[in-house]
């Protein structure tokens, strides 16, 4: 029987207001598991959560309350919500990686070192780390007049691109993605969906959000809908 990667259970998030002393209710007890090779998709309104969860997951947020239980590659399970810096860490490094809606690098930096970046903290040569690096760039549609340019002087789109590029080259074995499409054209959306299910062939778990119900119906193998928080 598959067992799961991550297990969510009795998630929830709330922000504090600290100048009106109010408490700003986000996720409300999120509850789900993603297997490894298989893609799991949060739906549901705008406010329900949904970046709250996967930040939750990353550990850029603490969550108020629930367990994040991540199976690691050695059988351990750790939970997110409890461990220690040092172990979040390194599980980004190695395990579990996060392609958000906006690029941050370095701004002198060229698009191949950006996305060759992961392979290269995980001990690959440079020069291999670069090969990889521009294939994936061949494959998401970015112009190879474009690879050795800084992206802060890109598009959107293009901006984009490099990010995902940079998110999928190192298959970490869980991937959170927040509208990884959303600034795409309909071309290199369809390359996107063919790297992620080149990453699903691979056995990599994913987690996503998705804001267009054709590509959660074209993608997904399970779907999380999330309820509107409960006020507080």
């Amino acid at each position: 029987m598959l067992q799961p990667i991550l297990e969510v259970e009795g998630f929830n998030k709330t922000f504090i207001n600290h100048a009106q002393g109010t408490i700003i209710p986000s996720s409300n007890d999120v509850n789900f598991k993603v297997f490894p090779g298989r893609l799991t998709a949060l739906i549901g309104p705008t406010g329900t959560g949904k970046s709250s969860v996967l930040k939750g997951v990353y550990r850029s947020y603490l969550p108020s309350a629930g367990r994040i239980v991540f199976r690691t590659a050695a059988g351990t399970q750790i939970d997110l919500a409890q461990a220690s810096e040092h172990q979040i860490l390194d599980l980004r490094r190695e395990e579990i990686g996060f392609v958000t809606q906006f690029l941050y690098c370095l701004p002198r930096r060229g698009a191949q070192d950006v996305v060759a970046e992961p392979l290269l903290k995980r001990g690959m040569d440079q020069s291999e780390a670069r090969t990889q690096a521009c294939a994936l760039l061949d494959a998401l549609n970015v112009p190879e007049r474009l690879w050795s340019v800084p992206p802060a002087t890109f598009s959107g789109g293009e901006k984009q691109r490099v990010n995902l590029a940079r998110g999928l080259i190192s298959r970490p074995r869980l991937l959170l993605l927040d509208e990884p499409t959303a600034s795409l054209d309909p071309l290199t959306t369809d390359r996107v969906i063919q790297q992620l299910d080149g990453l699903k062939a691979h056995g990599v778990a994913m987690l996503a959000i998705f804001h267009h119900p054709e590509l959660v119906e074209r993608i997904a193998d399970d779907v999380v809908t999330l309820k509107p928080p409960v006020a507080a």
